[in-house]
């Protein structure tokens, strides 16, 4: 049966079986679009558990498609019962009535039955999937179950086109109407990795309409929202995006604060529990963002190596190829660059230090690695958007930034969004409480661990405490000595800190080799 008869089906339908139901608030927030009958009653009415029910306040005119769950003593016959969630969607109040309809069982559950079965699916059935998710016609453990299908079985081109696809019209795009639009990703994985704060007012300042929409950490101690977010606000109106980036070419917001591709935090929602990363999601995710803001060329960083999500070589060379190519298909010219990704980027790990990192970069100081990261990448993009010659972008980036047309272009963004004027990296607010880590011996970084290095920065307080976190003094490959001073810990409060010190110690992120191995006579 084809989808648009399948729907026709449904609308009839929802013509029948129309209830009159009490409400009754349950204090507690649901996991999705929840609600209760009593259990005579539904199956009286030919409902059972997990049947989906359309619900209707007639009065503030909001409709919203829930699923079903029963109970035999907390709700009389003709109640329903709602989660704060689904009566404050619904803008019900206790005791009010709503009308409820009997909704038929998506088509949607035998698309997802397909790609548990390894089918390829159309972009139409992809689109469908999509659209009841976003209407709450799925539950989470079915679309975790269309999520799980596509990370074994993978996905085609044509199906991750049209996931693309789907997601942007899930959402508003930003029309800017401006040339060149350009943009930036990185996988992640890296701690301090804030290059997009440093490539932003680069790239701006060379005459290119940079729209960053950013995100905020999972696991991490700073997403690029949470760090811009010290100096600045983050959460923009479209409409405000729009008038800024045509007015002074770039902007660093918070992507969970517009609905610029909205499905996809739906379908992120389904697979953080579980660290499930689909590669043609992924893949969809990414470009869905970058269609959504109009990017006509745009940087992909693939930071590879032991602690990050992507650890061999090869895998990250076939992800870059797949990057480019589908690319093409959407209109994007992608350039990726698979970048080291052992150690962390900068000395920074938590927002306000990072913050630091990036403004005295800006000066013309700071850690020479994002420095140099950044430069790179942004020199990439300038040669991607035309305006630098094939291996000139580096130097034309580099000029921008000795020249401090960089830092001017940033202070000029923090303050359209309100931030102070002239910010400098002075400014920049560091946690109260901060207790150095010494070396116990003498020897050679060999390995500074991102995920563990960001698990202590967590316990100080980052990123809810922007001011918390962890400062760097080495790098791999220095030599360190007993009793030298390999990082500060940061946090305002003395618990936190404590907690810090003892997750540091359990787990040592950082590794040094002996000098010596042995002596023999």
């Amino acid at each position: 049966m084809k989808v648009s008869e399948y729907n026709n089906i449904k609308e009839k339908i929802f013509k029948i079986q129309k209830m009159e139901l009490k409400v009754r608030k349950i204090k507690i927030m649901a996991a999705g679009n929840i609600v209760v009958l009593n259990s005579t009653f539904a199956f009286q009415n030919g409902i059972y558990a997990d049947y989906r029910i359309k619900l209707e306040n007639t009065k503030k005119k909001k409709e919203l498609i829930a699923i079903v769950d029963l109970t035999n003593e907390m709700l009389k016959p003709g109640e329903i019962g709602l989660f704060e969630n689904v009566a404050k969607a619904l803008d019900v109040e206790d005791g009010q009535k709503i009308y409820a309809q009997l909704v038929l069982r998506p088509q949607t559950l035998s698309f997802i039955k397909e790609k548990i079965e390894g089918k390829t699916l159309t972009a139409d059935k992809i689109d469908q999937i999509i659209k009841d998710a976003m209407q709450n016609k799925l539950s989470d453990a079915e679309l975790a179950s269309f999520m799980t299908a596509c990370y074994i079985n993978g996905m085609s081109d044509e199906e991750i086109i049209g996931l693309t696809n789907t997601i942007v019209e899930s959402g508003q795009t930003l029309k800017l109407n401006k040339k060149p639009i350009v943009d930036k990703h990185s996988i992640g994985g890296v701690a301090g990795n804030r290059t997009t704060m440093i490539i932003v007012p680069i790239v701006a300042a060379a005459g290119c309409y940079i729209p960053k929409t950013s995100s905020r950490a999972i696991t991490s101690a700073a997403g690029t929202a949470d760090t811009m977010e010290v100096l600045a606000n983050v959460s923009l109106e479209i409409e405000e995006i729009e008038k800024q980036v045509r007015s002074i070419n770039g902007c660093i917001v918070w992507g969970g604060a517009i609905n610029l591709a909205a499905a996809d935090d739906k379908l992120i929602k389904i697979r953080n529990p579980l660290s499930l990363d689909p590669k043609g999601v992924l893949l969809a995710s990414i470009l869905a963002k970058k269609k959504a803001v109009g990017a006509r060329y745009c940087i992909i960083d693939i930071p590879v190596g032991r602690g990050v999500k992507i650890e061999d070589a090869s895998e990250a060379k076939q992800l870059a190829g797949d990057f480019i190519n589908l690319g093409k298909k959407l209109g994007i010219e992608i350039e990726a660059l698979i970048t080291n990704g052992e150690d962390p980027i900068g000395n920074g790990i938590g927002p306000a230090l990072e913050c630091k990192d990036v403004l005295e970069v800006l000066e013309g100081k700071g850690p020479h690695d994002l420095r140099e990261k950044a430069l790179i990448m942004a020199g990439k993009l300038l040669e991607l958007a035309q305006k630098a010659k094939k291996g000139e972008g580096f130097a034309l980036a580099e000029s921008i930034l000795n020249s401090k047309k960089a830092l001017k272009k940033f202070q000029q963004i923090v303050q359209w969004q309100g931030g102070k004027k002239n910010i400098s990296s002075k400014d920049v607010p560091v946690a109260k409480y901060k207790h150095t880590i010494y070396s116990t011996k003498t020897g050679r970084v060999s390995h500074l661990d991102n995920k563990l290095l960001a698990r202590v920065a967590r316990a100080a307080g980052a990123p809810s405490d922007k001011e918390a976190g962890i400062y760097l003094y080495c790098e791999k490959g220095d030599m360190i000595s007993k009793g030298q001073p390999i990082m500060d810990i940061y946090s305002n409060s003395e618990t936190k800190l404590s907690v810090a010190i003892k997750v540091l110690e359990e787990y040592g992120p950082v590794e040094l080799e002996k000098v010596l191995l042995d002596s023999i006579r």
